[in-house]
């Protein structure tokens, strides 16, 4: 069951696991007291009417809830209306989906910045790239990221966009910090290879005209069908976008789904994936390796400093079985703690009426 936050007839019941996430962001405890008053402004602001089934919970995911509606004029057009809890991270997520103009990922029909709301396309929401074998992933994967991935303009859209080549310059100094602070978790070689890339992608010598608009989040569970009931035609949602080489967006496919790797092979099995992925996106493979390996080290100081021992060994290795040299001492690749693509999968076409 979740958790009540109002009495009002029609507001659905946050979900318990969401609460807790939410509680935990600076500002989320008071958002979700205000659930009610918050979803009701909306419905009325943009003249929607809720499409959810009696009794069945909105989808949430860590910092978002997301919730089937229908537009009241305009022919009952189904539609989801996702509501965050304010982060810095989703501020430049409607921005991102203005750029695409639906041009391989979900349409942007409606959006308040002031209060993180969005009116979005319906999709199917019950399939995902997740049905989809692993090892036939990288075309529609691929056909997806390279429309998503415009280069860079110079328009007022752009302005606010994260760009990778200082977040790269800053990260040559704050990792080996994070690294020696945690006591060396973790060889000194994994740490320079993701150092070499940083200081080679970031503000000196690179070439600004590579840089593109990169979906960072691109994993198979934020690729959904747009037609109810079939595999295919998918677009891209819950965009977490950055400005830089298309090549930092391949990461996150291969931190996830470890479990369906080769039992025999299984870091052979993830370099060979990465290589079919890079391929078909026309990525340059290397740096592609580079930055995920860049990703993953900083993911892993994360999860260190956090306790989350579990997800650590997951990053590191990644990170070190993508160079070809897998550390020893961590659980075989079946054994690591996984990311639950499900918790992470938004349900853009939640069963509805």
């Amino acid at each position: 069951m979740g958790e009540r936050t109002g009495s009002g007839a029609g507001v659905p019941v946050l979900p318990e696991r969401f609460v807790a996430d939410a509680r935990g962001i600076p500002g989320g405890a008071r958002w979700v007291r205000d659930w009610p008053g918050r979803l009701r402004e909306r419905l009325t602001a943009w003249e929607l009417d809720l499409d959810l089934l009696p009794g069945r919970a909105p989808w949430a995911g860590h910092c978002a809830v997301v919730l089937p509606v229908r537009r009241r004029h305009h022919g009952g057009q189904p539609a989801v209306l996702k509501l965050t809890v304010p982060h810095d991270e989703a501020l430049t997520e409607p921005d991102a989906l203005e750029l695409w103009d639906g041009h391989g990922a979900v349409r942007l029909l409606a959006a308040s910045r002031g209060d993180f709301a969005l009116l979005l396309e319906r999709l199917d929401g019950d399939r995902s790239l997740l049905d989809v074998p692993l090892d036939r992933t990288p075309a529609p994967w691929a056909e997806v990221f390279r429309e998503l991935c415009i280069p860079a303009g110079t328009t007022a859209a752009w302005a606010g966009m994260p760009q990778l080549a200082a977040e790269a310059e800053q990260w040559t100094d704050t990792l080996p910090e994070r690294w020696q602070h945690l006591g060396e978790p973790f060889p000194r070689w994994l740490l320079e290879a993701a150092l070499d890339v940083c200081s080679g992608r970031g503000m000196v010598g690179r070439r600004w005209d590579r840089d593109v608009l990169v979906h960072s989040d691109l994993h198979y569970a934020n690729l959904l069908p747009v037609s109810p009931g079939a595999l295919g035609g998918f677009v891209a949602i819950d965009p977490k976008p950055v400005v830089g080489d298309a090549e930092y967006g391949l990461a996150p496919l291969l931190w996830n789904r470890l479990d369906e790797l080769d039992a025999a092979d299984p870091a052979g099995h993830l370099v060979a994936h990465a290589a079919a992925l890079a391929a078909a996106a026309g990525l340059d493979q290397e740096l592609a390796i580079g930055w995920t390996v860049v990703r993953e080290v900083r993911n892993a100081l994360s999860y260190l400093r956090d306790g989350a021992r579990g997800d650590a060994e997951r990053s590191l290795w990644v990170a070190s079985s993508v160079l070809g040299r897998t550390l020893d001492g961590l659980p075989p690749a079946g054994e690591l703690t996984g990311l639950s693509d499900a918790s992470l999968h938004h349900r853009l076409r939640p069963r509805s009426a």
